[in-house]
């Protein structure tokens, strides 16, 4: 009765959509319906606090509380493929739902787990007076200079050293995973709370080379930064909403066709967005948060694809293996958008990778936002490359 309901439940909703107030468009393309709306909206970007981590090409977590809160019940696993900085995970833990994540950069979980489990500000108080700062007074890594002031450098590369030393001897707890975690997302920013100079946006590390000319053309140094205190005051900001808790969750590093570890039919709901065609360079994004984890960043194996055959097959690798993890009734919600220029359509070659998988696609949801400045519901005014829209493919498990 429960898949049933589900099932008409989620169109219906669709269909009928209009708390931003337009109309939800209805189209149906090769049998599939299509619904076009502004389901969530540039206002509504900011959810629980806990977010607030940067990640180059994440979703808001509006889109996965979308379908946690219609298709899924408190208990049931909400699960991600390609996790990225967890907020998938991090939303089902939020609502009491079961959270389960995978990604191929193990640097994933480092940003993750410790949203899942959170310290109280006061126990990252005490850690942080800890740890040996005033010690840390010389650094190797001259060649981050352009980034860094010279003492802030001996800091990062003290609290580097200290945490690998930590983990190695299996002692990191929640609340050094907790610190670790915002070291990572401080390392590079744009503005003082971040330990650099200015540089690009927290979500990708520029080169050595790129931040030495944006230095000149900006004529800027380093200023020194206090690491402990940028790391308290972005930890303040985090668990200003409070903080969270589980003793029930899974988070792997595999290829997301290859997840042995999570039971056949044990899933209630996949939201994910796979990596795209050609456009996020992960590896070169990550390389400085990698660096700090001590993470070989040219060993992860992260997918990317050239073509559009490879990249549709490497879906329905993805997609047979969510197959066998979802339980009948579940659904999967699989966000793409398109590329190239508006010349590449990804939700269609998703609808072609389920061919012969014992999933059915429900509906395509295009969510249509004032920013894109949409002239009409399958191209857009603004931004010449890249993703515009959420583009979302759902399938439901029969």
């Amino acid at each position: 009765m429960r898949d049933t309901l589900n099932h008409s439940r989620l169109q219906t909703r669709l269909a009928t959509f209009s708390e931003f107030g337009g109309e939800s468009i209805v189209e149906v393309r090769n049998g599939v319906p299509h619904y076009i709306n502004e389901f969530w909206t540039a206002g509504q970007r900011q959810g629980h606090r806990l977010h607030e981590v940067s990640y180059r090409a994440c979703f808001k977590p509006q889109l996965p509380a979308f379908f946690i809160d219609l298709l899924t019940e408190p208990g049931d696993v909400v699960y991600d493929p390609f996790m990225g900085r967890g907020t998938t995970p991090i939303e089902a833990n939020l609502k009491g739902r079961v959270a389960f994540g995978n990604d191929a950069n193990p640097l994933s979980i480092l940003l993750t787990e410790p949203r899942l489990n959170t310290p109280t500000l006061g126990q990252v108080r005490e850690r942080l007076a800890e740890i040996p700062w005033k010690s840390f007074d010389d650094f190797e890594h001259d060649e981050l200079l352009p980034f860094y002031h010279p003492d802030t450098l001996a800091m990062i590369e003290g609290l580097r050293s200290w945490m690998i030393e930590r983990s190695n001897n299996n002692l990191l707890d929640n609340t050094d995973k907790w610190i670790r975690m915002v070291a990572i997302n401080r390392l590079t920013g744009h503005s003082p709370g971040f330990f650099s100079v200015y540089t690009m946006p927290p979500n990708q590390a520029v080169s050595i080379e790129t931040q030495v000319k944006i230095n000149a053309k900006r004529n800027q140094s380093p200023t020194r930064r206090e690491v402990p205190d940028i790391i308290l005051k972005k930890s303040k900001s985090l668990l200003s909403q409070g903080g969270a808790s589980t003793d029930s969750y899974k988070l792997l590093t595999k290829k997301s066709h290859e997840t042995n570890e999570i039971p056949d039919a044990s899933v209630s709901l996949t939201v994910t967005s796979p990596p795209f065609l050609d456009i996020v360079q992960y590896e070169a994004d990550n390389w400085l948060r990698c660096w700090f984890a001590g993470i070989e960043v040219e060993k992860v194996g992260i997918s990317s694809h050239k073509k559009v055959e490879d990249w549709q097959d490497f879906t329905h690798q993805t997609l047979r293996e969510l197959v066998r993890i979802t339980k009948p009734g579940g659904h999967i919600a699989y966000e793409v958008g398109e590329v190239r220029n508006k010349t590449v359509f990804l939700e269609e070659h998703v609808l072609e990778a389920s061919s012969g998988l014992a999933i059915e696609p429900e509906a395509v949801m295009i969510n249509q936002q004032d920013f894109t400045k949409t002239s009409n519901c399958w191209g857009v005014g603004n931004n010449a490359a890249g993703t515009n829209t959420n583009r979302i493919v759902i399938f439901r498990r029969t």
